[in-house]
């Protein structure tokens, strides 16, 4: 009776053994049962992924595709252009843009054609009227931003072709005069990822979207009579 009581208790350790090893590596408890061999059986489920894993999953092509529905008037009313890819004229499609209706992804638009002007960043959610977000000419041209997850790195010079003083970011940056005591930023070179910079301080006032590559002037991208004064990376899961 005694060898019976010992061979019990060593397979309930080496079932606790089992389940807490198998907890280990699904980081919750995981629920099961001895069989009739008295072995440790988990009870055998379907493991909900996070959005994140999902992503993962999808094809890199198919990952970074959002969708943007453009209409020609405000309330989202009459003709209407579906978008999945960077626009350099919305003429060719409508001739007015004055809502739209983002279903998935993010996205950057411009007053003007050939992704120039006031630009605004838009990510899923409906835009009724542009008159309201200060966009009085209604949307000329899009550009996608596509998802991104590595790390994220920028340059900011005080002046035109990385001129002046020049410092380099990793994360955003709410004020460059708190942070680096300089009151302008003229050009940039962006490393990796995508970042909004802004006229004013806590990111707000006008904006400019970035993505890898050099921008040697902002004065000759249009923003002659801009002083930039703040920047965030785009990390949104859109």
């Amino acid at each position: 009776m005694q060898t019976v009581n010992k061979q019990r208790v060593k397979k309930a350790v080496i079932a606790q053994f089992k389940l807490t090893k198998i907890t280990d590596l699904l980081d919750h408890q995981v629920p099961g049962y001895l069989n009739d061999k008295n072995h440790y059986q988990p009870i055998k489920y379907k493991r909900q992924r996070s959005d994140r894993q999902q992503l993962d999953r999808i094809p890199r092509g198919l990952a970074n595709m959002g969708k943007i529905i453009f209409y020609e008037d405000r309330n989202f009313q009459g003709r209407s252009y579906e978008c999945s890819t960077d626009c350099a004229d919305m003429s060719t499609y409508l001739s007015r843009c004055n809502s739209c209706r983002v279903e998935s992804g993010c996205f950057v638009v411009y007053d003007r054609p050939n992704f120039m002007g006031n630009q605004f960043f838009m990510r899923r959610g409906e835009y009724a009227d542009y008159m309201r977000m200060g966009m009085s000419d209604g949307i000329r041209s899009c550009r996608v931003v596509p998802q991104y997850r590595g790390p994220y790195r920028m340059r900011i010079y005080e002046r035109d072709n990385f001129g002046g003083q020049m410092y380099e970011l990793t994360d955003d940056c709410d004020s460059f005069m708190d942070r680096y005591r300089i009151s302008d930023c003229q050009s940039c070179h962006v490393m990796d990822g995508h970042w909004l910079m802004y006229e004013q301080p806590h990111y707000r006032g006008r904006m400019i979207y970035f993505r890898p590559g050099e921008y040697r002037s902002f004065r000759d991208m249009g923003y002659s009579n801009v002083r930039f004064s703040s920047v965030r990376r785009i990390v949104d899961l859109c």
